[in-house]
């Protein structure tokens, strides 16, 4: 049946997100207009489509075992000369980044996965551009802030044209199901990841 690009991520809410995405097409990188803002769990993974509803269930039984937690953005940083990003810093919460991370991509799992390199909750506001742009980036987002309290992450898949697109919403909680986009998302608070 085929296979399917796969990010599970937590969205950075408006107007933030806009204004980042914005910045990083402003900044030359042509692949911003197709990645919403956000903060990765899980990167970009191929997968069996036939694999899409377990991936789903595992993703509902992550969100329902956690709580919103907060999370503030401050600041820029890169990851040159070993990769060529440039990211907003989190600031706040990249414990709960890591602990929620650790277990979408949990051993065993539909999503389980190496990394190529050690997690570290960020940002991205500029990709794969030159050295000029990369400090540019770096240079204009430095005193960047952002505050809000993440109650829950999102599931995309990538399409044939290389934009991801919104597949389900996982609020966290106990009553947590897999939730379209279009849903209300209040739900109480749950135990921590």
């Amino acid at each position: 049946m085929g296979t399917v690009t796969l990010g599970v991520s937590i969205v950075v809410p408006e107007p933030y997100g806009s204004y980042l995405q914005r910045q990083r097409e402003g900044f030359g990188d042509g692949a911003a207009h197709g990645i919403p803002t956000h903060i990765t769990l899980l990167p970009p993974t191929e997968v069996d489509r036939d694999a899409l509803p377990a991936v789903e269930r595992h993703l509902a039984e992550v969100a329902a075992g956690c709580r919103p937690f907060p999370l503030r953005l401050e600041g820029t940083d890169t990851f040159r000369p070993l990769s060529p990003v440039v990211f907003v810093k989190v600031a706040e919460g990249e414990e709960g980044c890591a602990a929620l991370q650790a277990r979408v991509r949990a051993a065993g799992g539909p999503c389980a996965r190496e990394l190529q390199f050690p997690y570290h909750p960020h940002v991205t506001v500029a990709h794969h551009l030159d050295d000029a742009a990369m400090d540019r980036a770096q240079h204009e987002l430095r005193d960047f802030r952002a505050t809000w309290t993440i109650g829950g992450f999102a599931l995309y898949e990538q399409g044939d044209d290389a934009v991801w697109r919104l597949e389900r919403e996982y609020p966290f909680g106990p009553r947590t199901a897999t939730v379209p986009r279009q849903a209300d998302l209040t739900r109480p608070p749950a135990p921590s990841c």
